[in-house]
Order: structure tokens, then sequence, then C-alpha cells
């Protein structure tokens, strides 16, 4: 099976752990869910990475060396860029005023360690539900476009769309962020991955592609190209 065709297409999560072994059970499971899992240990290297790149979800640990993660979230919540990315606190404090402290500070949910993957993966569900819905929906639609991600189909009005793995992918991540202009890498390591070598030009082509698509019938181009910028879905 190629890279293209079990790359995870779900919400990008940033894991904040220091414990190893938690860590990689956390990656592990979410990965197995379609999520695009990156792992950090620290809280300083948290809020390095996501200035370079927001995630979709942040599960963040409280004990984490050189900036805690009540500290870590603190400072999201200062900031208009990160202050409605979605956190949920892991930690062995179980307190009652513990959780409301974590609360007060800005964290979506909380979740007291030990605790069961599926509960994680729950909870994970839920906060995105409620906070961020277009990530969390089986079918989404924006503008006369519906994508079914079960099913992994695509409507236009009523006419099937029939696309290929990586532009499906691409019209998801779009969709997921109506209006916002994609950069052709930033484009690269939300659909191909971080890890995967591909030049930028491929960009073009997958969204040459996705165009001829959505435009067959004759309907307007919904993908705006934006000069020396990238790439956005518009109504």
């Amino acid at each position: 099976m190629s890279l293209e065709q079990i790359a995870p297409t779900g919400p990008a999560i940033l894991v904040v752990e220091d414990e190893d072994a938690l860590a990689t059970l956390i990656n592990y499971n979410l990965g197995k869910e379609g999520y695009r899992v990156s792992l950090c240990a620290d809280g300083e290297e948290a809020l390095i990475i996501i200035d370079e790149k927001q995630p979709d979800i942040i599960l963040l640990d409280w004990m984490l060396p050189t900036v805690s993660g009540i500290e870590v979230c603190r400072r999201l919540r200062q900031r208009a860029e990160t202050r409605n990315i979605p956190i949920i606190m892991l930690t062995a404090r179980g307190e009652e005023s513990d959780r409301i402290r974590g609360l007060d500070t800005g964290a979506d949910d909380y979740v007291v360690k030990p605790f069961s993957m599926s509960e994680l993966s729950a909870r994970v569900r839920a906060v995105l539900r409620r906070i961020r819905p277009g990530l969390a929906e089986d079918s989404v639609r924006h503008g006369d476009i519906t994508i079914d991600r079960v099913a992994h189909r695509v409507k236009r009005g009523e006419a099937e769309i029939r696309l290929g793995p990586t532009e499906f992918r691409l019209l998801d991540h779009l969709m997921q962020h109506p209006g916002r202009v994609f950069s052709r890498e930033q484009l690269l390591d939300a659909v191909w991955g971080q890890d995967v070598y591909v030049e930028t030009r491929t960009v073009d082509v997958h969204i040459g592609r996705l165009r001829r698509a959505l435009n067959g019938g004759g309907d307007g181009d919904p993908i705006r190209t934006v000069r020396s910028a990238g790439y956005a879905l518009d109504a």
C-alpha cells in the first residue's frame, strides 16, 4: 500500500507529554483513528511548534519541563491567533481545585491519569464536536459541495464527484478552513505529511485535478488562487 493511501486525513493533534510510554501509546491509538499526531515533551518546545504550525487540538500535560502545561495554556489563551485552539489537559492532579484552575486558565476539558485510550478518544471527539464541528462531523457541507468522510464520497449539488485519495484529502482540508489561504508548503504538510518529501509543484498538479473534477458540470470554480501565497476555498 502506498503512502498516499495510508496517510492520515483527520484533525492535527499536538500531544505535549513528557512520559515517553504514555506519549507513544497516545500516538499509536489516535493515529489508528486517522488523526495526524505530533509529539513533543516540554512546554517551551510546544510553544515554538504552535507558533510554526497551529494544530487543530492540543493534548497538554499539566506537569512539564521548562514551562508547565498550565502556563502554556495561559499563554496560548492570551494571544488572538491561538486563543481558540481546543486544549485538553492531561494530569494526575484530580482534586476539584486543580480541575477548576485548569478550566479557568482556558482548558476546554480535563482528563485525569490514569485514563483509558477509549475515554481519551471520546473526549477528543466531544471537544471537536463542540468547538470545531467541521473537524468532527462525518459529513461536511460548504456551499454546494458535500464531503462524506465515512463513505469517501463527494457531491456538488446532486452530482457525484469522483476524486483520487490525494484530491479528496486536499478538498477535506480546505473545507475544514473555508476562506483561509494555505501556502503550498502548508498544504504539503497537511495532506502529504511532514515526513514525506514531495516537491511543492505537486500541489499545483493536484489542485488542477481537483478543480477539473469540481468544475466538470460547468459550475463556478470554488478554489481561489492567491498569487505568491497559495490557495483557498471560497463559497
